[in-house]
């Protein structure tokens, strides 16, 4: 096996959070497809310090002016990070984009890197970013809330293309059909490595997470909003599509707690 490895009205920005000023196409395509430029406008990218040069290494969910959602297997405390935000081309300058310093990583403190449990963090950035039509936060689900079988989402990333293919430049999105406890816990999909803590997402066959989308978000649409429901946590070792082995995301509704603890505290 391989890792991918309060809903808050924001004052002061007329969408709110989930609601972008680029729709996305969302016509039910199946496969990944380039992304309509902005529309996801809360997907930052996580880079760090590679001997002087930015280098991405995973995805990331703006949730407030100053604090971004990701997975606590793409966090490791020797290297020093920034964010990315308003991108949709990771190799080329574009108008509104920002870079930000991360001030803190705060990385779940029962995260369990050998289980895959508890894969969360949040970071702090070192100022607030301010909205605007491409930079923009996610809301986030509602606590313990649960996403039926075939729940259709999008998983969206500048992860691998195909299974040791090349990072992706411009963001990436594919439909992920929600699979539910019942069926992703079954011994020929995940089996017992799958935890209610857990959400899982596609599994046929076609189209999934890859190395690099690691801690960027399935968005899900509730009413006219769009929430963050999972964090890519880790696939199947077999390959990036493989049938029964659909992405596992850490499930964003079993933290809401968590989240919300950390962000007061700090």
């Amino acid at each position: 096996m391989f890792k991918l490895l309060f809903v808050v009205l924001f004052a002061g920005y007329a969408h709110g959070c989930g609601k972008p000023a680029y729709l996305p196409n969302v016509s039910r395509v199946v496969g990944g497809e380039d992304a309509t430029p902005h529309s996801w406008p809360w997907q930052v990218s996580l880079q760090y310090d590679k001997s002087g040069v930015w280098a991405h290494t995973c995805g990331g969910t703006l949730i407030d002016s100053n604090w971004v959602l990701t997975a606590a297997h793409c966090i490791s405390s020797s290297r020093t990070y920034r964010v990315l935000l308003g991108k949709q081309n990771l190799v080329e300058e574009e108008a509104g984009q920002v870079a930000v310093a991360v001030e803190k990583a705060i990385v779940h403190e029962k995260w369990n890197s050998f289980l895959v449990v508890n894969d969360i963090a949040l970071l702090k950035l070192a100022e607030h970013v301010s909205f605007s039509d491409t930079i923009q936060p996610s809301c986030l689900p509602a606590d313990g809330s649960l996403l039926a079988q075939d729940y259709p989402c999008y998983v969206t990333g500048w992860g691998r293309l195909w299974t040791n293919g090349p990072i992706a430049d411009d963001l990436q999105q594919g439909l992920l059909p929600v699979v539910d406890h019942a069926t992703c816990s079954k011994w020929d999909w995940w089996g017992s490595m799958v935890k209610t803590t857990m959400v899982c997402a596609g599994g046929d066959g076609k189209i999934s997470g890859c190395n690099g989308d690691s801690g960027g978000p399935l968005n899900c649409e509730s009413g006219n909003t769009w929430e963050v429901h999972g964090i890519v946590s880790f696939g199947s070792g077999l390959g990036c599509n493989t049938a029964k082995k659909p992405t596992v995301f850490t499930r964003v509704s079993a933290y809401i707690d968590w989240i919300s603890e950390k962000m007061n505290s700090n």
